[in-house]
C-alpha cells in the first residue's frame, strides 16, 4: 500500500506571548497550539477538582463509609487504564484506614464492567458500597442488581453514555450530557485521580487528618498512576492530560514512583530515569494489559498496588511471561488475519468499514489485531472472537470517524442487530449474535463510507518539514523528548529529507542499522529503521521520514535517527 508524505499546515498566525521560533515554533502550531499557556504544563495549571461534577458528593459518601467501616469494593476494568485506577483508588482508601477490597471481571466469564453475571457474585460478598474504575456507565443490569440489594454505587467512567444512565447513586464522568468539565478526554484513573483529590479536600475541611492521627494523602505520589494509565488508554493529550502525563513522569523519573512500575522497569531493562511516555506505551503498558488479555489483571493490579518491591518484581516477571505469550499468540492471528484480507485479492475491494472473524481467535486480543490492522489498511477495523456463544469485537477507528458514534448509528437503523456496545472515539467494544455477523459487516461498511472517501483510506506520514544542519544534535533530541509529553493527537515530531546511505547491517535477525548522511548535514548520522529489509545499494539519495531520538547504551549517550518510512 503505497505511502505518502504530506506536510503539516503551520498557520500563519503565531503562537502568542512566546519566545519559541523556527522549528519549534511550527511544530508546536501545527499541533494547535495557540499562546504559550497553553505550553505551561505544571501541576498548579491543572483543571480545578470542584470543576468535575459530583467529585464533592461522592468524597462525602466515601468518607461516611469509611468513617463507618462499612465495605468498600472497587469495580475494576480488565485494561491498563482500569488497573491503574484501581490501584489508586486502593493506595488512596487503604491509607485512609477504609475497608476496602477489590474485584476485576473475568474477560470470558463475567464480560465488560459490572455485568449482570458479576453483580451476582458481588452479593455474596456483602459490600455497602461499590466504586465502579473506568466502566459502569454502560453496566445497567449490575448497577440494578446491587441497587435492588441496597448497594450503594459511585460509577466513575470516562466512556460515551448512553441516552439514558444506569441507576447509580453518583456518576463521575467528563462525558456526561450536562458535564461542563472542559477535558472530555480524561480516562478512567484521570476520573479516580479527581475523586481522591476531591476526598482529601473533604478530609482536610473537617480536619480529619489530625482527628484520626493520619499522615495526609500525598496526592502527587499518585500521579506515577495517573500518567501511566493516561498514555495506555491512548486518549487525546489535551493540555489536562499532558500536565498530568508530564507530572507522572517527573514521579518517575526523581525515583518516586511505586514499586510497581519501577520493577516493570527493572523487568524490561529500561531506566526509569530517563522515562518517557512512549515508555509507558511501548514497554509498561503492554505488559500489564496482557495480564487482562490472558490470564487476570489482578496480577497487574497487585503489582502496581502493593509497597512491597521483592513481591512485585516477582509480579513484574508473571507479567512479562504472559506478555511473551500474548505476543506469539498475537503474531499468529496477526498472519491470519493478513490471509483474510488478501483475500479481497486489491485494497480496492477492501470494505471501508473491516470486519473479521475467525473461531480459534483469543478474545483478549482481538483489540491489538483490529489496532495492527487499522495502522496498516487505514480504515476502521473491527476484530471478532467467540464469547459464551456470542460475537465479541473490538473496534478500533482512523481520525476522522467516532467509532462509538458509528456504533450507535448502526443500532438505531438496525434495532437488535447488535446486543451490546460501549466506548470512545477511537476504541470500542460490542457484542453480537453469531447470525447476525453477515448483515452486521454491511450495515458497518455502510455507515463508514458515508464518512469517508477513497482518499481517506491512503496510508499518509504527516511530517514536520526538514531539519536543518544545526538541528542534527543531541541536544535537540533531548529538548523535543523533555518538552512536553507526546501521543494521540499532539503527535511527536516526525521530520523527512533526503539521505545517502553510507553503510547498513541487520541487527536483532530484522532490524536495519545504518550509518545516513543528510543531503543538507556534512555529518554522518547513525539510524535505525525497524521490521525493515536491508536496502539495495544505490548511490542515489533516498527520502526518507524520522524523528529524533536519543540513543543510550551503557555510559554512551548519541544522536539517533528513527526511520518511520524509506519511501
Amino acid at each position: 500500500m503505497t505511502i505518502k508524505l504530506t506536510r503539516r499546515q503551520v498557520p500563519e498566525n503565531k503562537i502568542t506571548n512566546t519566545e519559541l521560533d523556527g522549528i519549534l515554533h511550527d511544530i508546536f502550531a501545527a499541533r494547535g497550539i495557540k499562546d504559550q499557556s497553553e505550553l505551561d504544563l505544571r501541576l498548579a495549571n491543572l483543571l480545578p477538582i470542584s470543576s468535575l461534577a459530583n467529585t464533592d458528593s461522592a468524597a462525602e459518601l466515601i468518607l461516611d463509609k469509611i468513617q463507618r467501616n462499612r465495605k468498600i469494593l472497587i469495580i475494576a476494568d480488565f485494561d491498563a487504564d482500569g488497573a491503574t485506577a484501581c490501584a489508586l483508588m486502593l493506595r488512596t482508601l487503604s491509607q485512609l484506614n477504609a475497608n476496602v477490597s477489590y474485584i476485576v471481571p473475568n474477560r470470558a466469564r463475567h464480560g465488560y464492567g459490572l455485568s449482570q453475571e458479576l453483580a451476582l457474585e458481588i452479593l455474596q460478598l456483602k459490600p455497602e458500597l461499590l466504586i465502579t474504575v473506568d466502566n459502569g456507565i454502560s453496566s445497567f443490569e449490575g448497577i440494578k442488581i446491587a441497587h435492588d440489594h441496597n448497594i450503594q454505587v459511585i460509577v466513575t467512567d470516562h466512556h460515551l453514555p448512553a441516552a439514558e444512565l444506569p441507576v447509580a447513586d453518583i456518576i463521575i464522568n467528563p462525558n456526561l450530557k450536562n458535564e461542563t468539565f472542559a477535558s472530555k478526554n480524561l480516562c478512567g484513573v484521570g476520573v479516580a485521580f479527581y475523586l481522591a483529590c476531591a476526598l482529601h479536600k473533604k478530609l482536610q475541611e473537617i480536619n480529619w487528618y489530625e482527628q484520626k492521627n493520619l499522615e495526609p494523602l500525598n496526592l502527587t505520589s499518585l500521579l506515577d498512576l495517573v500518567a501511566l494509565g493516561t498514555v495506555a488508554d491512548v486518549v487525546v493529550l489535551d493540555k489536562n492530560n499532558r500536565i498530568l502525563i508530564k507530572a507522572g513522569l517527573g514521579q518517575i523519573r526523581s525515583g518516586k514512583a511505586c514499586d510497581g512500575i519501577n520493577a516493570l522497569f527493572k523487568i524490561t531493562g529500561n531506566n526509569p530515569q530517563y522515562a518517557l511516555a512512549s515508555d509507558l506505551a511501548f514497554k509498561i503498558a503492554p505488559r500489564i494489559n496482557a495480564a487482562g488479555r490472558l490470564e487476570d489483571m489482578s496480577i497487574g493490579i497487585e503489582c502496581l498496588a502493593t509497597n512491597d518491591m521483592a513481591k512485585t518484581l516477582k509480579l513484574a516477571a508473571m507479567l512479562d511471561q504472559i506478555n511473551i505469550e500474548r505476543r506469539a499468540i498475537e503474531q499468529e492471528m496477526q498472519a491470519e488475519a493478513k490471509q483474510i484480507v488478501n483475500g479481497f485479492h486489491t485494497d480496492d475491494n477492501l470494505p471501508f468499514g473491516l470486519c473479521l472473524y475467525k473461531k480459534s481467535w483469543h478474545e483478549g486480543i482481538v483489540g491489538i489485531v483490529a489496532g495492527r490492522l487499522k495502522d496498516k489498511l487505514h480504515r476502521p477495523t473491527i476484530v471478532f472472537a467467540q464469547s459464551g456463544g456470542k460475537f465479541k469485537g473490538s473496534a478500533r477507528s482512523v481520525t476522522k470517524i467516532n467509532i462509538r458514534d458509528a456504533l450507535e448509528s448502526i443500532d438505531k437503523m438496525n434495532p437488535g442487530l447488535i446486543d451490546k456496545f460501549g466506548g470512545h472515539a477511537m476504541a470500542a467494544g460490542l457484542m453480537i449474535a453469531p447470525d447476525n455477523f453477515k448483515d452486521f459487516t454491511k450495515a458497518f461498511d455502510a455507515v463508514i463510507r458515508k464518512e469517508l472517501d477513497e482518499a481517506d483510506l491512503k496510508g499518509e506520514i504527516m511530517s514536520d518539514g526538514e531539519l536543518a544542519e544545526n538541528e542534527f544534535t543531541l541536544e535537540f533530541a533531548n529538548l523535543l523528548q523533555n518538552i512536553s509529553p507526546w501521543g494521540q493527537s499532539f503527535p511527536e515530531p516526525v521530520f523527512d529529507g533526503m539521505f545517502s546511505v553510507i553503510d547498513q547491517r541487520v541487527v536483532g535477525e530484522k532490524h536495519l542499522k545504518m550509518i545516513l548522511k543528510p543531503e543538507n548535514c556534512q555529518v554522518p548520522l547513525d539510524a535505525i529503521a525497524f521490521n525493515q529489509k536491508p536496502l539495495a545499494t544505490s548511490e542515489k539519495p533516498i527520502k526518507m521520514a524520522y524523528r529524533l531520538d536519543v540513543n543510550r547504551w551503557q555510559d554512551n549517550v548519541s544522536l539517533q535517527l528513527i526511520v518511520v518510512h524509506i519511501f
